[in-house]
């Protein structure tokens, strides 16, 4: 069984980010970048199924500019088998993802395509479940516990009321979510070795994928900062701010 694993570069989310001076988007030129911490967690996933023998190769793919091999080679030396770069410069949107991801599905043939639920950077939510939309699969979002055996996935995921279980038939799109996995940490020696294994490039043109932008973005704004709290003395000062200040109540 082969296992694809979607994995995007993003700020670190240690980075405090800041906005472009022009608003346009978000400071990038000079700041960290890491994988996905989702997309960690899908990884860490992949690796453990190959470990239990399910799955027999595990392939990274990411999409977007050329500096996406360096988290590939992340994800090749936390145990990937092989990596493959949908490389462009083109801002990415999430169906523009999917519809890359779909291609190489349909190029990879895999059994069963690992995405983090989200990114940190957009938090749209979204590629997973286009992806299954696109390929006609089934899809387990929010997973917090995943088995396969038999031809099917049965997935423990995370719903207002408690958790659910799930199962569904392979192929199948699995969003990961933070309580699935702790990921492991990459070794020295896993990062020599990451450098010799394969990393194929491939581009949205060769695979017939047209990514222009369909949304633009008009502006970004960072939060409002709020106020400073204040002590009162009693209950009745509370109602008081409540009422005339704040005109909450």
């Amino acid at each position: 069984m082969k296992a694809l694993v979607s994995i995007k570069r993003v700020v670190d989310y240690n980075v405090k980010v800041r906005v472009k001076s022009d608003g346009t988007g978000v400071e990038t030129a000079n700041v960290k970048m890491s994988m996905n911490p989702f997309d960690e967690i899908a990884v860490e996933e992949a690796l453990r199924l190959r470990e239990a023998g399910t799955v027999t190769e595990v392939v990274a793919v990411s999409c977007g500019p050329l500096a996406c091999q360096e988290t590939l080679r992340t994800a090749l030396a936390l145990g990937a088998d092989r990596a493959i770069l949908v490389q462009t410069d083109e801002e990415l949107q999430p169906l523009a993802v999917s519809k890359l991801l779909k291609a190489v599905a349909d190029k990879e043939a895999p059994q069963i395509f690992i995405v983090g639920k989200q990114a940190i950077d957009d938090d749209s939510n979204q590629t997973g479940q286009m992806l299954a939309a696109l390929t006609g699969w089934s899809q387990a979002t929010f997973a917090s516990k995943l088995k396969i055996a038999d031809g099917k996935a049965e997935v423990t995921r995370e719903v207002d009321g408690g958790l659910a279980t799930i199962r569904i038939s392979l192929p199948a799109i699995i969003t990961t979510d933070l309580r699935l996995n702790e990921p492991r940490y990459v070794t020295l020696p896993n990062i020599m070795k990451a450098k010799k294994k394969p990393l194929d490039t491939l581009t949205p043109e060769a695979l017939g994928v047209d990514v222009k932008p369909r949304l633009k973005t008009l502006k970004v704004v960072e939060p409002s900062k709020r106020k400073a709290g204040a002590k009162v003395a009693d209950a009745a000062a509370l109602v008081d701010k409540l009422r005339n200040e704040a005109k909450v109540i």
